[in-house]
């Protein structure tokens, strides 16, 4: 069974509460714009370090012929870019 999962709105009420002074409006608009400056970044070829939470890059896979588990057909699938997250030393000691 998969672990719940905290929506955007869930930290939206939760920034509200730590910071009295913060709307819960004003706290989805902060995390709105910061998911909008990490995309920003990696379109733009840059990476993203968030110190205690980890890194987000963009990786690039390279092209490959895959088969159609129905057909067995054999398909040229493209190179591509990703984006990836790494998760930073203390995140993975902290959820061990």
């Amino acid at each position: 069974m998969a672990a719940p999962t905290v929506r955007r709105e869930q930290l939206a009420q939760a920034l509200a509460e730590k910071f009295s002074n913060l709307s819960k409006r004003e706290a989805v608009d902060i995390i709105n714009y910061l998911v909008e400056l990490i995309a920003n970044s990696l379109q733009a070829g840059k990476q993203v370090k968030l110190p205690g939470l980890g890194t987000f890059r963009v990786r690039e896979k390279k092209a490959r012929v895959a088969i159609n588990p129905k057909t067995g057909e054999k398909v040229h699938v493209p190179a591509k870019k990703v984006p990836k997250f790494y998760a930073s030393k203390d995140l993975k000691e902290l959820v061990k």
